[in-house]
């Protein structure tokens, strides 16, 4: 009944403010033409004036507006736009009328335009104000980077987000489901659900404009990640006896139960949380990641064993959660990283004094309610989030917050932090303020959802056990504290406790593995992001076991070597001895001077390997934990073949030769990602001899942006070129809306090129 209408597309766009660009007669015919999502940090050069911990990338502030066109019939029409997310101060007017901003910029937001739309042409405007880019610990991006939707339904409907459904029990195969709705001036509701089919297989009826219902689904298929299985929710809305809205809501069916002596239980099965953290960004495209690129990333985590998702540090895109829903991932969903309290923002490189101090605490003490309750409305209905997180190391000691029962503190990034930072300051916030703010967010969330828990990445759990602040979570995530796992469950038997931030460690994983009390861990991170950098020229945070572009580096081997079970080897080689190289240093480019000394590793989850060179074996090797799934030969470098085996599996790694190929692959539709990869005369990765690419686009579609994943590689994002890095990069292509097809022209000015056909 409601339609439901995407507004991404024919977006005017202007940087800098201009002061009449709320009227709705305002001539933007000179105006640039962008599609959302869109963020113009990525369009402009990195720059060393901008800040180091938002990846040298500028923000500014900016004007868009949407022309669009109504049927006579929307007088009598509720009529509402949704935003999925604008980083951030954004105000929206439409048709010159002013309707209200949003602060955050992670936050999914509503507004009514039915008094102010009319028949014929619309306007929305939208301000977007970034100026202050040193706001964040890591890149934000900006503008209106994800979708914006109009939605047209009878005046009588559904509230946003007014629908929730959630599993109450299952029993011998029968799910019992509660159905909470909201209306706007309706006397009832209908629900069916239907199975994957579109079969249905239940029904129930409220009545009221309010209500609360039961409904029971006999053998239920159960949400898991090895069975994602999803149902549809059909919901009617009813006036008089007749439907005048309908929305249709996916959702699964399960059961998720934590333990504080046993872990955690889905759908009655004890399993580890195997997790990853994540940003938002996507390096060349900056926040505004399509689908189909969050959908390449999720795949390769679950293929490591993954199957749990940190959305670090704040409410994540919609389209994400959809996609843990359909691959079977579950979700910590987490709203901020900082309260009333504003941390250190690194500006001039990690540690780096003096921080500023800009970011969401200016705005938390007006906005923290609705930017949470949003979150949890939005988020509710998708079976893959099992947890809420309220915040990110908020107890970080001393940035800002103080107790007197610690004269001297150092927190986990702290190493260059001067002595007088250290040290206990009662002009400082006081630590048992968190305490006090932790309460009131709980209280919010169980408001909204009483059917997860909710936790809070302590930093400094030693403290928030000591201060209430521990006491006022239903559960606790420790960050990097897997040493107080052991005395922590001991003092509180009844608390669960997990990881919620992790190395990549072995050892942090052993106690994950070793304690069925623990439930999981999440890995700092998945894959590495803009931002939060060490240093000018580098531009990114290397933590990720994917790297900017996505494809796979030695941590994520490593990972996949604790969390999988089927027989595998990966081969990945250092220059220099086995004592100065470590997993951090390894890459799968073998190349180097004849007799030059190289460290070779093999990653496995079998108990032995073997290493041959060129045919000759160079020993087998045990590996025990100590080894932490890595075991490492030392040799000479020799041009050739090296070959690893283990029981059931075997990997190559081949010499790199000079650069003689492009090789292009691309895949997708809408947003195509195109791999490109230089190949040597024997067809091997050219790793070793990077050249800088030019791109041409043919045909109906645009280069949104060429990622190589080069931590230092400052090339402007706007630029069609850009150098190859260990022989790879990749190239994002948006399709147009004509059956032409386009083709991709890819080369190199000592004469290589390529090209592909799309569509």
């Amino acid at each position: 009944m409601g339609n439901l209408i995407n507004l991404n597309k024919d977006w005017k766009f202007h940087l800098g403010d201009v002061a009449d660009a709320d009227y709705m007669g305002y001539d933007d015919s000179a105006w640039r033409c962008v599609t959302i999502p869109h963020d113009w940090s990525v369009e402009h050069p990195f720059d060393k004036s901008y800040a180091s911990g938002t990846g040298y990338l500028p923000g500014g502030t900016a004007w868009y507006r949407k022309h669009f066109i109504l049927s006579d019939d929307v007088s009598v029409k509720r009529v509402r736009v949704t935003f999925g997310g604008v980083y951030k101060h954004s105000r929206v007017w439409i048709n010159s009328n002013y309707l209200g901003g949003r602060a955050y910029g992670y936050s999914t937001f509503t507004f009514d335009i039915t008094d102010f739309v009319r028949a014929g042409e619309n306007v929305i405007c939208v301000r977007v104000e970034h100026e202050e880019v040193a706001d964040s610990r890591w890149f934000t991006g900006s503008g209106i980077y994800r979708d914006v939707t109009l939605e047209i339904s009878d005046l009588c409907c559904f509230k946003k987000d007014g629908v929730f459904v959630c599993t109450k029990s299952v029993k011998d195969g029968t799910a019992q489901l509660q159905i909470s709705y909201q209306t706007i001036d309706c006397d009832g509701a209908e629900f069916y659900v239907e199975d994957k089919n579109g079969a249905p297989v239940a029904s129930c009826k409220g009545a009221g404009a309010t209500d609360e219902v039961t409904v029971e689904v006999l053998d239920a298929d159960l949400w898991s990640p090895d069975n994602p299985a999803l149902y549809n929710l059909r919901c009617c809305a009813l006036k008089g006896g007749e439907t005048v809205d309908e929305i249709t809501i996916p959702f699964g069916i399960r059961t998720a139960v934590f333990d504080p002596n046993k872990g955690f239980y889905l759908n009655g099965v004890n399993m580890k949380l195997k997790g990853v953290c994540v940003h938002h960004d996507a390096g060349a495209l900056g926040a505004a990641v399509p689908a189909c690129v969050w959908e390449r990333r999720l795949k390769k985590f679950k293929d490591a064993g993954c199957n749990a998702l940190r959305t670090a540090h704040n409410p994540p895109s919609e389209d994400l959660l959809y996609l843990c829903d359909k691959l079977g991932l579950l979700v910590m969903d987490e709203a901020f990283d900082e309260w009333e309290g504003a941390k250190n923002k690194w500006w001039q490189g990690h540690n780096v004094y003096p921080p500023k101090r800009f970011g969401y605490a200016e705005d938390f003490p007006f906005w923290h309610k609705a930017d949470l309750e949003a979150m949890v409305l939005r988020d509710r209905n998708h079976p893959s989030v099992i947890l809420w997180s309220i915040g990110n190391e908020i107890d970080y000691p001393n940035d800002p917050y103080v107790t007197p029962l610690f004269d001297e503190v150092l927190g986990n990034n702290d190493a260059n932090k001067p002595a007088q930072e250290r040290r206990y300051d009662d002009k400082k916030p006081d630590a048992r303020r968190l305490t006090t703010v932790a309460k009131e967010l709980v209280e919010i969330v169980h408001n909204a959802d009483s059917t997860r828990p909710v936790l809070s990445a302590l930093s400094f759990p030693e403290l928030s056990t000591r201060t209430g602040f521990a006491d006022a979570l239903d559960v606790s995530g420790y960050n990097y504290r897997e040493h107080f796992y052991e005395e922590d469950h001991k003092r509180f038997p009844d608390r669960v406790i997990f990881g919620s931030e992790n190395s990549h460690d072995p050892l942090a994983w052993y106690a994950v593995r070793d304690n069925e009390y623990i439930c999981g861990q999440f890995l700092w991170t998945g894959i590495d992001f803009l931002g939060e950098c060490r240093g000018w020229p580098t531009r990114i945070s290397q933590a990720g076991m994917l790297d900017l572009c996505g494809y796979e580096k030695p941590l994520y081997y490593c990972r996949k070597a604790l969390w999988t079970d089927t027989p595998f080897v990966k081969i990945a080689v250092s220059k220099g001895d086995k004592e100065h190289t470590s997993v951090w240093t390894d890459s799968f480019v073998y190349s180097g001077e004849n007799g030059e000394t190289m460290s070779v590793s093999c990653y496995t989850n079998a108990e032995r390997a073997e290493l041959f060179l060129n045919g000759k074996s160079l020993g087998e090797k045990e590996i025990t934990d100590a080894d932490g799934c890595r075991v490492t030969w030392e040799l000479p470098f020799e041009e050739g073949v090296l070959t690893a085996k283990v029981l059931g599996a075997e990997d190559e790694l081949c010499s790199s030769g000079a650069a003689q190929e492009i090789l292009l692959q691309a895949s997708g539709q809408n947003v195509i990602q195109a791999e490109v990869t230089l190949l040597d005369k024997d067809g091997h990765i050219a790793g070793a001899d990077d050249k800088v690419i030019y791109y041409q686009l043919v045909g109906d579609g645009e280069i949104l942006g060429i990622e190589n994943g080069k931590p230092d590689d400052l090339t402007c994002y706007a630029e069609k070129y850009r150098s190859t890095y260990r022989g790879r990069a990749i190239v994002y292509i948006r399709a147009g809306e004509t059956d032409s097809g386009i083709t991709l022209h890819a080369y190199t000015k000592d004469g290589l090129s390529a090209e592909i056909s799309i569509g």
